[in-house]
């Protein structure tokens, strides 16, 4: 019986029998004496050694920061290129943030509408540094769409669920936002569903001539929802099939009650975007300077390169979670109340403002009291609206064909207001909201 004779080639000694399966092992390189791993650019080394950082000498990541709590720059810092015009534009849109949620927390406690949450004003920062038809999802971010010119109106009639609601004819929650126009997508209640999704868009303006190395896809998400396995599928394809998506981890300390320090073992959630190959970096959510600075840079490596980009804002949130919480159960109050006095995003900013003499105290005075009227004005405005034609309630479900159960709901929906809407007084006085009083349900 023939053998047939296999001829092994004369590796050098100092990777002689280190070959992988398919794969070819690689000559030693300069300052590596032991080479590197087949088809990887990892050095061998003997030495026994366990790492838990992504940092040198197991350091945690730094935060960049441009201002200190005094308005003041840091020795060393670069100011990024805002004028006069820019940051008094990014300051009344911080200004109008706590004064929107306010009025809106205080209209949720007292019934007029079912839900709300707000949250911290140093998203303006992000907000500035996009451009107005990048793609944009998350529900927190109202800041965002105020930035794009949602406007107040807007606002309330999606809280009220008026005829007059863009977003989605009352059928959402409220805050529940969405506007085509502003290129902001409308999600849906559950934790970090936004977050793969945006990736899909990420990739959708990748394969798009007419937007390809113009937008990028931006998702935002607190870190709470990175604890979801939705956070790590979006990023895993966002890097491993590359899109232009931006990542923004909003890390306020708390995922309704539990503490970051119960939420992740590691450093943060920076500590994950260089696991998955993409550029990271950790910013204090509470400089607005810092945030414009650190989102512009991301913009463009993300439409440059067309891949990822992880950034982590370091903030503290200084409201309850929702109107569906009471934040002092499980923090003090005074914990709260020093966070604000000692690391105040706008009052940083407006003393940045001052010391160069784009700002004044007068100003301050006439600002507030402008928001607060106009706020107020959208509000009573909104309240008195009726909400949506009955018949609303079944269009602009899905697109393409009606599908046959929502027929059979509307039929169901007829047969009802049939029947109680003249004879039963609940139903009178519910269906006198609607705008037509449900009779073009009827026609």
């Amino acid at each position: 019986m023939l053998r047939t004779l296999r001829l092994r080639p004369a590796w050098p000694r100092a990777i002689r029998g280190r070959r992988a399966m398919g794969t070819t092992a690689q000559m030693p390189g300069p300052g590596h004496a032991h080479g590197h791993l087949p088809a990887s650019t990892s050095p061998i080394t003997s030495k026994l050694h366990f790492f838990n950082s992504v940092m040198e000498g197991g350091k945690q990541i730094p935060t960049y920061r441009i201002i200190d709590g005094a308005g003041q720059p840091l020795e060393g810092a670069v100011l990024p290129e805002i004028d006069e015009a820019l940051a008094r534009r990014i300051y009344e849109n911080m200004v109008q943030l706590p004064i929107l949620d306010d009025i809106l927390y205080n209209l949720q406690r007292q019934g007029r509408i079912v839900f709300y949450y707000g949250e911290e004003a140093a998203i303006i920062g992000s907000a500035a540094a996009l451009a107005p038809d990048d793609d944009a999802a998350q529900y927190r971010e109202s800041g965002v769409l105020l930035w794009r010119g949602f406007g107040y109106d807007n606002i309330m009639n999606q809280c009220f669920g008026t005829h007059l609601d863009v977003c989605g004819k009352g059928k959402q929650m409220p805050v529940h936002y969405g506007s085509k126009e502003h290129h902001y997508h409308t999600i849906s209640s559950p934790l970090a569903t936004q977050i793969p999704q945006a990736a899909g868009v990420g990739y959708a303006l990748k394969r798009d001539p007419a937007r390809r190395g113009k937008n990028c896809a931006v998702v935002y998400f607190g870190e709470g929802a990175a604890s979801e396995g939705d956070f790590h599928a979006g990023m895993l394809l966002a890097s491993t099939i590359p899109s232009p998506t931006m990542f923004i981890a909003r890390n306020n300390g708390f995922a309704i009650s539990t503490p970051s320090s119960e939420q992740y073992y590691g450093d943060g959630i920076a500590a994950r975007g260089p696991g998955y190959g993409v550029h990271t970096i950790r910013v204090d959510g509470n400089d607005v300077l810092a945030v414009y600075s650190a989102v512009k840079e991301a913009r463009r490596r993300c439409i440059d390169e067309g891949r990822a980009v992880l950034v982590e804002t370091m903030t503290y949130r200084v409201g309850h979670h929702s109107t569906s919480d009471d934040s002092f159960a499980y923090r003090p109050r005074k914990e709260v109340e020093d966070r604000k006095r000692l690391d105040n995003p706008i009052v940083r900013f407006r003393l940045f403002m001052e010391a160069r003499g784009w700002w004044s105290k007068e100003e301050e005075a006439e600002l507030t009291k402008r928001i607060k009227q106009e706020v107020m004005a959208a509000y009573k405005k909104a309240e008195a609206l009726p909400k949506p034609e009955l018949k609303e309630m079944f269009t602009e479900v899905y697109g393409g064909e009606e599908p046959w159960n929502l027929r059979e709901q509307r039929e169901e929906l007829k047969r009802l207001v049939r029947k109680y809407g003249e004879a039963w007084e609940p139903w009178k006085s519910e269906l006198k909201k609607h705008k037509g009083e449900g009779k073009d349900l009827l026609e």
